[in-house]
């Protein structure tokens, strides 16, 4: 065991370890630390709780029997470091922390939880009861304003600082107007820089710095610490530190807050900032975890700039390896999601293309299946249409009247010229309508043949039509079907004529259209 004096050459190197972490918690010096470490059997954690509490009989005997004292939890989130550390050997361990990502939530947006309605019910009484005096001693205060400084003065107590309410007249505001509000204070303070500070919250910092695989440099400042002037002038805002942020803010990302602000002050909390001016460096440390954030450096207190930007240097230096590792690491992630992407789009385009010729295909099949069905509907109802008109012919040739002999006087003598040429001459009796000639025409073939059949039924659901007109050539007349009448009106006691398709004219309509 060392002596009680303040030769450090003879402490070992975890005795020297505990003192630094002492001495850092409690700032005292070396002559007054190191007996109390020795009484404590270099407890750090019996050591610290008996600076703050009070030294027992027998602080050793006391920390088994009873535990270690009981403390707040900021003052174990602040000595939280102290603890981890003494039970490690390793400086690097000791150096990488877990660097939280905080959030804080505005005072103004924090919602009172509700009383449950059973205590609701037993207070209410006491509630009301308290109102009503309030509302009286405030009227009373109201009416008799030197009454209340007059009972402190007699009493002898000055009001607290939870009485006086909030006196530093900062609203708390949201993340973003909090690090305006700053920046804007700083340039008021200090006069113009060229610090880039990150204009946003600490969450946001934390997050970018963590994607873009950057350091944060978080800087915590408290005006009512007497170093804190001396800080920004030589250190913060000198050639050496502004250079060297300007030189690497593609690297580093600076935030900076203070204290007094609520985001700023849970930070330095979690951070277990012991004393200001406070900096931390941060970075992605993929040996801790993939997706880690820890921190690699601790300034406090006034630092001149050049060791201000050496420990920032050396920090950076120490962990640039494994940053570039990641960065590399990420960037062929990267480029394998990439070409998985080009490939997937690719594959998509193929597919939608597979899947145009396709459709095109069925559409095209299916087109040409339709002109299949429809040519062979029309076929079908064209047999369909010359079976009906054949037995309509055979069905009118039995019905049509016979020739008037030679003992008929006013029989009509009519001549008609076929379409293939052939002249026929034929009787009609004078009062035989325009459609029994018409009819004669049309079975003409069936007649000369004699294929006459007593059997045949007109056929059923068949609209006939003649499809050509008789026409008289000099001069020219026709005489139309439609305008009815009989033979010795229209044409006379003879007539020559001739026979003229209508049909053809349709069925060149039809091939033009096709």
């Amino acid at each position: 065991m060392a002596s009680s004096g303040a030769d450090l050459s003879r402490l070992t190197e975890d005795q020297q370890l505990a003192l630094q972490q002492f001495t850092s918690v409690t700032d005292q010096g070396h002559e007054a630390a190191i007996p109390l470490l020795e009484r404590c059997q270099w407890n750090v954690q019996i050591a610290i709780s008996r600076f703050f509490d009070g030294e027992p009989a027998d602080p050793v005997a006391e920390a088994i029997d009873n535990g270690p004292p009981p403390a707040d939890i900021r003052r174990q989130e602040v000595l939280m470091n102290g603890f981890s550390s003494a039970r490690s050997s390793s400086s690097r361990n000791r150096d990488l922390e877990p660097a939280p990502r905080i959030v804080p939530q505005p005072e103004n947006q924090q919602l009172a939880q509700p009383a449950p309605l059973v205590l609701s019910l037993l207070f209410a009484p006491v509630n009301l009861l308290y109102s009503v005096l309030s509302k009286t001693l405030g009227i009373i205060g109201y009416l008799f304003p030197f009454l209340p400084r007059l009972l402190n003065r007699i009493s002898g107590r000055t009001p607290s600082r939870a009485s006086r309410g909030n006196t530093s007249g900062r609203r708390p505001l949201n993340s973003r107007d909090t690090a305006a509000r700053f920046i804007r204070e700083f340039e008021e303070e200090y006069g113009s820089n060229t610090l880039q500070f990150f204009e946003n919250g600490y969450a946001q910092a934390y997050d970018t710095a963590k994607r873009e695989l950057k350091f944060l440099l978080v800087v915590l400042l408290s005006p009512e610490h007497d170093d804190t002037s001396s800080f920004v002038h030589d250190t913060l805002l000198s050639s050496e530190v502004s250079t060297f942020l300007s030189n690497n803010k593609d690297n580093i990302i600076l935030w900076a807050g203070n204290v007094r602000d609520p985001e700023a002050y849970q930070i330095s909390t979690e951070l277990n900032c012991t004393k200001f001016p406070f900096s931390a460096l941060i970075v992605h440390t993929p040996s801790q975890s993939s997706t880690s954030m820890s921190t690699v450096l601790r300034i406090t207190g006034p630092t001149p700039a050049g060791s201000y930007v050496s420990k920032l240097q050396a920090a950076i230096a120490q962990h640039s390896a494994d940053l570039d590792r990641s960065r590399a690491t990420r960037a062929e992630q990267q480029a394998a999601r990439d070409l998985r992407q080009q490939q997937d789009t690719a594959y998509e385009r193929s597919l939608a293309q597979d899947r145009e010729r396709a459709r095109q295909k069925r559409e095209a099949e299916e087109a040409q299946q339709r002109a299949e069905q429809e040519a062979k509907e029309r076929e079908e109802a064209k047999e369909r249409e010359a079976q009906n008109l054949e037995q309509w012919r055979r069905w009118r040739a039995k019905n049509v009247a016979p020739e008037p002999g030679a003992d008929v006087k006013d029989a009509v003598r009519i001549s008609v010229r076929m379409p293939d040429g052939e002249r026929v001459v034929r009787k009609f009796g004078a009062e035989a309508e325009m459609e029994e000639l018409y009819a004669f025409v049309e079975c003409y073939e069936i007649l000369n043949a004699g294929e006459i059949a007593e059997d045949v039924e007109k056929p059923k659901n068949f609209n006939h039509e003649y499809k050509f007109r008789l026409v008289s050539p000099m001069p020219r007349q026709v005489y139309e079907l439609a305008e009815g009448g009989n033979l010795k009106e229209k044409i006379g006691r003879s007539a020559n004529l001739i026979v003229e398709r209508t049909d053809l004219a349709d069925d060149e309509e039809e091939e033009e259209e096709d």
